[in-house]
């Protein structure tokens, strides 16, 4: 199979689908790969070196899109990426479509076949695609944060972990899965107060082993989320509906309950956002201010440490790589459903049903579509 790796054009996203050892696995595989000029710079990986491992380096994403049987990627296809797309192709990459009705139409107009990391499942019932980069953004997240806090962006003034005699900032974290966890991690060595809103008993008992009772869990709920935005210096966004839209958690009118200069960092923003407040923003210009609270929205938090997670995310998804060039997708997802819980669209067809349900479109179940 002839595998293409784009260089990503969404705003200041400098990670890249393919390392040069993924390179070396996928030709060793007795496969081809063509890299787009420059692919990898953003994360330190020269054309040389892909050149080295084995890989042709093409001058153009035009190229890539119109020989590569199967396009690897990281971010969703931007729009001039999507009208290169074409019947028969296979697209591998995060997708989110639920709250992305241009992409989701385009991507059904090409009649492409595309599956989302975001939606590829495991036995454990987790996302394996989607948690190297939710860890990433987890433990980023209590970091932008207290940037966000800092007198000079609007925030309040305070540092997270306060100094002897003051008291350190209040961290309250919604959604205790991997983004969560790692949050609380990250928050409670950087000395803040942290406290997790968790709607799993059997969760939120691992969270207080984990942390041997150092980080507060609280039900999640409506009124225990309306008393923490009371206190709340810091209020993080992790919770997941896997391939759907973000719940909606925290609305406007709330926000006038918050401490002014408090912050805001919504990790669920690909997703839609879980505060109604939230619009996606970019690593060039990542905060703004609403009701005098400061909201951080990346939307591909990942990308600011794209070293660290172009080769987590490529631990992960190289198996799948594999597993789709050697067998082709249908036989790769027939033999693996949770392969096939990650096809999203194929032949004009959503074949995820949160995504058709978000978007309300019609949908086939992923088993209906690998006979056609």
């Amino acid at each position: 199979m002839l595998i293409g790796c784009p260089k990503e054009i969404k705003p200041q996203e400098f990670r890249v689908g393919l390392t040069p050892n993924a390179v070396k696995e996928i030709i060793l595989n007795g496969h081809k790969v063509l890299m787009e000029k420059d692919a990898g710079a953003g994360s330190g990986f020269s054309d040389q070196l892909y050149k080295e491992a084995g890989a042709k380096v093409v001058q153009s994403a035009e190229e890539i899109f119109s020989q590569s049987e199967m396009i690897v990627k990281v971010k969703e296809p931007q729009r001039i990426e999507r009208k290169m797309l074409k019947e028969s192709q296979l697209l591998f990459t995060y997708l989110h479509l639920a709250p992305d009705p241009d992409q989701t139409h385009d991507l059904l107009e090409s009649k492409c076949t595309a599956i989302a990391y975001e939606t590829v499942t495991d036995d454990h019932g987790g996302l394996p695609l989607l948690a190297p980069m939710s860890e990433v953004a987890g433990r980023l997240a209590p970091q932008v944060g207290a940037w966000t806090l800092q007198k000079a962006n609007g925030g309040r003034g305070i540092l997270l972990g306060g100094v002897p005699g003051v008291e350190p900032a209040k961290v309250t974290i919604i959604g205790g899965g991997v983004v969560g966890t790692n949050a609380a991690k990250v928050a409670l060595g950087m000395g803040a107060d942290v406290t997790v809103l968790e709607r799993s008993i059997i969760r939120m008992r691992q969270l207080d082993d984990i942390f041997g009772g150092n980080v507060k869990t609280i039900f999640a709920n409506a009124g225990n989320t309306a008393d923490q935005l009371v206190t709340a210096d810091l209020l993080i966004g992790a919770v997941l509906v896997p391939g759907a839209t973000a719940p909606m958690l925290v609305t406007r009118s709330q926000l006038s309950s918050m401490k002014p200069g408090a912050a805001i960092v919504d990790v669920a923003i690909d997703q839609g956002g879980c505060f109604e407040t939230s619009k996606a923003t970019t690593h060039e210009d990542p905060i703004y201010n609403i009701d005098g609270i400061i909201h951080y929205c990346v939307a591909n938090m990942p990308g600011a440490v794209a070293r660290t997670s172009t080769i987590a995310l490529g631990n992960a998804t190289m198996p799948f790589i594999l597993s789709l060039a050697n067998k082709g997708w249908r036989k790769a997802c027939k033999e693996n459903k949770h392969l096939l819980n990650g096809l999203n669209v194929h032949l004009g067809n959503i074949t995820y049903k949160a995504v058709g349900e978000a978007l309300d479109l019609k949908f086939i179940s992923p088993e209906s579509a690998l006979s056609i």
